[in-house]
């Protein structure tokens, strides 16, 4: 008797909901308009200026409108192509108020070639340069392209990020081809004094920095005084300096 009172109460508040949703109404007039930007305090890359003026391009911006719900979407999908966006979303309360939920793209590394300047991001796409792009990311330059920059490259820059040795001691890499990679260390964090590290490949980075790092420490006191034009890391078990 107690699974059919269950079912029952089950089956109510089924039909509730299920009347609620048809009842909802299917335009909605929108009588103001906020822009809630995670991170913002952190890092801000886009203006609610630039956002409203590109509602405005699309006669999409919708306050004092009556706003149908495939306009929601419009309207999602039109912030969600700002360069500088990673996701949007977009609903209207019972008050009137539409609310644009935005999460700003996070840059990985930034990519200096001859010809372009780019960033690419933590979910390993493209993202455009700005000047208000302040975050501390390496830097890659040479004969570098997309494929490479958003894989092997992505790769060592999201290591980089979780290892608190490394993280503050490598500022930029220089890809002269994919099996030639060049590192140049913080002179503020470095025990010696070296113009450049080569790991060869991107094959076994991390194997390669840890010999690097064992070097360095052990012999902390008697490299202090030492200075390098390189020290290579391409031969196994072996770090080269060479002068």
């Amino acid at each position: 008797m107690q699974s059919v009172g269950v079912a029952v109460m089950a089956g109510l508040l089924i039909a509730a909901v299920v009347s609620g949703y048809k009842n909802r109404p299917a335009e909605q007039e929108c009588r103001s308009l906020r822009y809630m930007i995670e991170d913002r305090e952190e890092r801000l890359y886009l203006t609610e200026i630039e956002l409203t003026q590109l509602l405005r391009a699309k006669d999409l911006y919708p306050v004092n409108r009556v706003v149908a719900p495939t306009t929601l979407h419009q309207i999602e999908k039109t912030i969600a192509q700002h360069p500088m966006v990673r996701t949007a979303q977009c609903y209207i309360t019972p008050r009137g108020e539409m609310k644009i939920r935005i999460t700003q793209r996070i840059p990985l590394l930034r990519v200096q070639t001859p010809i372009e300047v780019y960033f690419i991001d933590t979910d390993r796409r493209v993202m455009a340069y700005r000047e208000s792009v302040r975050d501390k990311v390496p830097v890659v330059t040479g004969n570098v392209g997309v494929t490479q920059a958003s894989n092997s490259l992505a790769d060592f820059a999201l290591w980089l990020q979780k290892n608190d040795y490394w993280r503050p001691r490598i500022h930029h890499l220089q890809v002269q081809n994919p099996q030639m990679v060049y590192l140049y260390l913080s002179d503020q964090h470095s025990v010696i004094s070296v113009q450049r590290v080569v790991l060869g490949s991107m094959r076994g980075y991390e194997a390669k920095l840890n010999k690097l790092r064992v070097f360095l420490e052990d012999g902390k006191e008697a490299l202090k005084d030492k200075q390098y034009r390189e020290i290579d890391l391409r031969f196994k078990g072996q770090v080269v300096g060479r002068n």
